[in-house]
């Protein structure tokens, strides 16, 4: 299974990609780790991104959890991931996307496509009503994404998460299957 554009392709991650997105999140950690949580040292692993990819391999068959590996077309290099994880079915229909690009590849459009991408999976394939994105205020390049796919802003959250060692902030912006389709 995979979704793709001309310039980026998404599709699940299998053991054989482990090495290539330890190497991705090592290349982008001092990048990324002021919007991430405090992980453990074993997390930047080859042993955790397979435990990493093993347990996502088990939410995707459940239903639980999305996760995309982001891989550009043209250099079949993965390029990051998007994920929509917190998966509720019933009555909320709900999930929550989160994503991250290798910082040399921002500014290009990737990460827009791959949310877009994800979206198409989501409230079609998937079945799901609404996706959710929580975002620290001053994160505006995340923020533009978001407003590029069409979700709306539904309000600030604070201390939402854990981010980076210190209880941060969270703009929520969703998007329903309605909002979507027009």
């Amino acid at each position: 299974m995979s979704l793709h554009t001309d310039e980026i392709l998404l599709r699940p991650l299998h053991q054989q990609d482990a090495a290539e997105l330890l190497e991705l999140r090592l290349r982008n950690h001092d990048f990324l780790q002021p919007f991430e949580p405090i992980r453990p040292a074993s997390f930047l692993t080859l042993a955790g991104q397979q435990e990493q990819i093993s347990l996502a391999q088990k939410d995707f068959e459940r239903g639980t959890a999305y996760a995309f590996g982001v891989f550009s077309r043209e250099s079949e290099k993965m390029i990051g991931r998007v994920a929509l994880s917190n998966v509720v079915h019933g009555a909320w229909q709900n999930a929550t996307i989160g994503y991250f690009m290798d910082q040399s590849c921002n500014g290009r459009g990737y990460t827009t496509s791959a949310v877009n991408l994800a979206l198409l999976f989501a409230l079609t394939d998937a079945g799901l009503h609404r996706v959710q994105a929580a975002v620290m205020p001053r994160n505006k390049a995340s923020i533009r994404i978001l407003e590029k796919n069409r979700f709306r802003k539904e309000g600030l959250s604070l201390r939402y998460l854990q981010i980076n060692g210190v209880w941060e902030d969270h703009l929520i912006y969703a998007i329903t299957a309605e909002e979507w389709s027009h």
